[in-house]
């Protein structure tokens, strides 16, 4: 016996994912949320891309707007084809009908059309207004109940639109398969639009708001990165293989380089060559070991620019295909919309090198602080399972004291390796010094190094070990001691 559930692909970027493989067909559905959280165009982008496929669709309105505003409106958006109107998808307005002659005339009007049209969907836009005009619960029940059951019959999935605040035990929500709510709300000076999945009957669906936007190409949601990848898309891939981080005189110290399909953090304050350190890791790139620079702060122009000062051409290895550079403004962005941005880079180029240079620009775009331990431990196990071997930087004030509060320490100790820079004062001169804090299950090099910067190709490099009793920053304390 077969009991798979046959889905319908809405051709929304996450939907699917959320309600564990789409939309149930000849199911029904409650899209809610208040006017302007986007249920129209979730609806209309879901019922174009069933008329792309040949089916019917019967898109009903119970509002009083005219069809040509909401078409003018669809029409800026990517998934919009007025070639399938009047063919595939057939819209009506039944606002007249409702008014006045009511729910029963509305529903023989509704039943007469799906048979007319051959129907496997139906979208009714205005659940509100039939509420309103049903006298009791009771006239609700049995207007849902009726649609349902001609949709039951026929195969024919339903969608109800409103913009009313349904509870858990209104009659529309206790007989539905399926309710889906879309708000949206302030978060300090932002505005972060999300969906729920508030019911799924006889189907899995991710629990939790997930974040979505509404662009040119329609909705698109962003499923929570730790509920989509509870557990990583393959098998963790433990490597003894060596990678060189391009900085001379550290593989050594490394025992031979940065473990394979690991992660490594650079920790250290402002200027003390965290970026440097990670163009010298993209520099060993090749088209056999590709790899991806992500950041938040120099536009792929200004990184180039500062490679060239160091003889380094990051425009060759990209035009070579070796390297790709991926430039997030530090300014308003999405959370999850970051992470899955750097997962498809990283699958779509095969990189074996990965360089995120700000990983506060993670914490940044997050409008809820205490998702960042479980949203980084999933990100960690899935790069670690692409097989990508990853670098990347956190700013501190100062590698003693307090720095491994910052980030935290749940964070911290999903890194598999740490390596400090800071700044050291020595005989009246700053220096730049390099100590490896942690390599996970290995040996290394604990003696606090002087890096300098070399403008002839080769960027970061060790030139010796500090001695200890010259190891001291401005404040007293002791570098080796980190």
């Amino acid at each position: 016996m077969d009991n798979t559930l046959t889905r319908l692909k809405s051709e929304v970027p996450g939907l699917d994912d959320i309600c564990g493989g789409g939309l149930v067909a000849g199911s029904s559905y409650i899209f809610q949320g208040r006017p302007g959280a986007g249920k129209t165009i979730l609806a209309n982008q879901i019922a174009f891309a069933q008329a792309r496929e040949r089916r019917k669709v019967l898109y009903v309105t119970l509002l009083a707007e005219s069809h040509d505003r909401l078409f003018q409106s669809l029409s800026t958006l990517d998934f919009y084809d007025a070639a399938l109107l009047g063919h595939e998808i057939t819209y009506i307005s039944l606002f007249k009908t409702l008014r006045e002659e009511g729910l029963p005339a509305l529903v023989a009007t509704l039943r007469g059309e799906l048979v007319r049209l051959g129907a496997s969907m139906l979208v009714l836009d205005g659940l509100l207004n039939a509420r309103e005009i049903g006298q009791t619960n009771l006239d609700v029940k049995t207007f849902v109940a009726e649609l349902q059951g001609h949709a039951a019959f026929t195969g024919c999935t339903v969608l109800f639109l409103t913009s009313a605040r349904i509870d858990d035990s209104s009659p529309e929500h206790t007989m539905v398969d399926g309710v889906l709510q879309l708000e949206e709300g302030l978060f300090a000076s932002r505005t972060v639009r999300r969906i729920r999945v508030a019911k799924s009957r006889g189907s899995s669906a991710l629990g939790g708001p997930h974040t979505y936007e509404i662009s040119g190409r329609g909705i698109e949601i962003f499923p929570r990165l730790e509920a989509a990848l509870a557990r990583p898309s393959g098998s963790d891939r433990i490597s003894t293989n060596r990678l060189g981080t391009g900085t001379a005189g550290l593989d050594a110290r490394l025992q031979g380089g940065i473990p394979g399909s690991s992660v490594t953090a650079i920790v250290g304050p402002a200027g003390s060559g965290k970026t440097t350190f990670g163009i010298g890791f993209l520099r060993l790139a090749s088209t056999a070991q590709p790899a991806v620079h992500f950041g938040f702060y120099e536009t792929p122009e200004r990184l180039c620019a500062k490679a060239r000062a160091l003889d380094i051409d990051l425009p060759a290895l990209v035009r070579s295909g070796a390297l790709t550079l991926i430039w997030r403004p530090l300014t308003e962005n999405l959370l999850d919309k970051l992470a899955y941005d750097l997962l498809r880079s990283v699958r779509e180029t095969r990189a074996q090198r990965l360089f995120i240079d700000g990983l506060a620009g993670f914490e940044r775009a997050s409008v809820e602080p205490h998702r960042m331990v479980e949203f980084f431990a999933a990100l960690t196990n899935e790069l670690r399972s692409l097989g990508v071997t990853t670098v990347c930087t956190w700013e501190v004030k100062e590698l003693s004291g307090p720095w491994v509060t910052n980030p935290s320490p749940e964070i911290l100790s999903q890194i598999d390796n740490v390596i400090g820079m800071q700044h050291a004062m020595s005989g009246g001169v700053i220096r730049r010094t390099l100590s490896v804090l942690k390599v996970r299950d290995s040996l290394f090099d604990t003696s606090v190094a002087e890096v300098g910067i070399s403008d002839s190709g080769t960027g970061l490099h060790v030139i010796s070990t500090v001695p200890v009793e010259a190891n001291r920053n401005a404040n007293g304390r002791d570098a080796a001691d980190c």
